[in-house]
């Protein structure tokens, strides 16, 4: 038999960190976490599936609209069409508690119900599946220890929400071990919300698919589902992880030290560009960029980042087609300057310079200078957004950091042609 595991479709989540501007891709962003889904039913169609498992966060939340709820059970239609049955077990973003709304879905489609675990047999094909959705968004208890025992003479397969003991960026709901997983005796557990695929063990198997859409500049790299190969009496013979996804996060990094005018950075920075292109096929790319180095352009970099970003934007368009999208500029470029020689003068410029120093070298110091700026800018986010954006509930240490960084940067800039002797 042959099934295709996935899990943290997250449909119709909006793919964070992209800010709209002229020429950028902004529609075919959008309808990535739907578009990468249906690359998972059109997989499961090609290699003739006999089920799929999804181990929860089918949405990202309660739906805006219908839309949302709509599109899915037309993918379930398109799955029924071809007698491929689906196995769902919902998550912390799509737990029974999160959403209002519901379609009816086809007759294929199970989804495992929330106040105990239960098992599904089809012996037709010879297999077990055990399986228990989230009743709300925070599961502490160890769901996988109340699972069934395993169905002697059948393949056992167990679909659970989990992060384990523990995965980095993830809260560690329904905790558990994979030693615990191991002693049920199922052949494979297909886990769900760790957004980065990985085999865990292989005797038995315990997989992450990973999600099949990245969704903002944390998720880099190749995101898809696994094809699982299998027998009742031989178990699990192969798993194949297959890219889905149809937008991709990339960061590139680019030395400026060497580069001393505009057109030399315009030159390099597109030609990593069209690397990046290359190397992600025909999807689309969110690029974070990240110009470091000390070097002439410093002035024109750090003086106007507002302007430059429009350049970069403009150079991203032209070397990708339109296919790359800016999703943030960092710049860590440092003035051709001989600052502890400027340090050392006595005049404005050296009394700036060592100020600086100061604050740098004393961080209470500097975070109670910026304090009541900050609470301010604060102030003026709207409620919303900081909702949306854990970095900015309150301004995180890190947005803090990045904005004082760029303040001295921009002094700097101010001064390097004055301070020249």
């Amino acid at each position: 038999m042959r099934f295709i595991h996935c899990a943290d479709l997250h449909l119709d989540s909006p793919l964070r960190g992209l800010e709209r501007y002229e020429g950028a891709p902004a529609q075919s962003m959008r309808e990535a976490t739907r578009r990468a889904f249906a690359n998972v039913v059109d997989l499961a169609l090609e290699r003739e599936a006999n089920f799929m498992l999804i181990a929860g966060d089918v949405f990202d939340g309660d739906w805006l609209d219908f839309n949302t709820g709509l599109f899915f059970a037309n993918q379930m239609r398109r799955l029924a069409d071809a007698d491929i049955r689906v196995f769902i077990v919902r998550g912390n973003h799509d737990a029974l508690s999160k959403i209002s709304k519901a379609v009816t879905l086809p007759r294929n489609v199970h989804v495992f119900r929330a106040n105990k675990p239960e098992t599904v047999v089809d012996e037709a094909l010879g297999m077990a599946i055990h399986g228990q959705s989230f009743a709300s968004g925070v599961v502490t208890d160890d769901l996988a220890a109340g699972y069934p025992d395993m169905r002697p003479g059948l393949l056992n397969i167990g679909i659970l929400h989990t992060a384990l003991a523990g995965r980095e960026g993830h809260e560690t709901y329904a905790p558990t071990t994979a030693d615990r997983l191991a002693a049920k005796g199922y052949h494979y557990w297909a886990l769900g919300h760790v957004h980065a695929h990985e085999v865990v063990r292989e005797n038995p198997w315990i997989v992450f698919p990973g999600s099949t859409q990245g969704r903002h500049a944390r998720e880099l790299g190749p995101k898809g589902c696994v094809v699982v190969e299998a027998d009742v009496d031989e178990g699990i013979r192969s798993i194949e992880f297959v890219e889905t996804d149809v937008a991709r996060w990339r960061h590139l990094t680019i030395d400026a030290t060497d580069l001393a005018t505009p057109e030399d950075l315009q030159a390099t920075v597109q030609r990593a560009v069209r690397d990046a292109v290359l190397d992600a096929g025909e999807r689309l790319l969110a690029l974070r960029l990240s110009i470091s180095g000390r070097t002439p352009l410093h002035g024109k970099l750090a003086g106007s980042p507002e302007s430059f970003r429009a350049e970069a934007c403009a150079w991203l368009n032209e070397a990708s087609g339109g296919t790359a999208w800016l999703e943030k500029l960092k710049l860590s470029v440092s003035a051709p300057l001989d600052l502890v020689a400027l340090a050392a003068r006595d005049d404005p410029f050296g009394m700036l310079v060592r100020r600086l120093d100061e604050l740098a070298a004393d961080p209470v110091a500097l975070a109670s200078l910026a304090a009541p700026v900050l609470a301010e800018l604060e102030q003026k986010i709207p409620p919303e957004l900081r909702e949306r954006d854990p970095l900015l509930k309150p301004l995180s240490a890190e947005v803090s950091a990045e904005a004082l960084a760029s303040a001295r940067e921009r002094l700097l800039a101010a001064i390097s042609l004055e301070a020249a002797p």
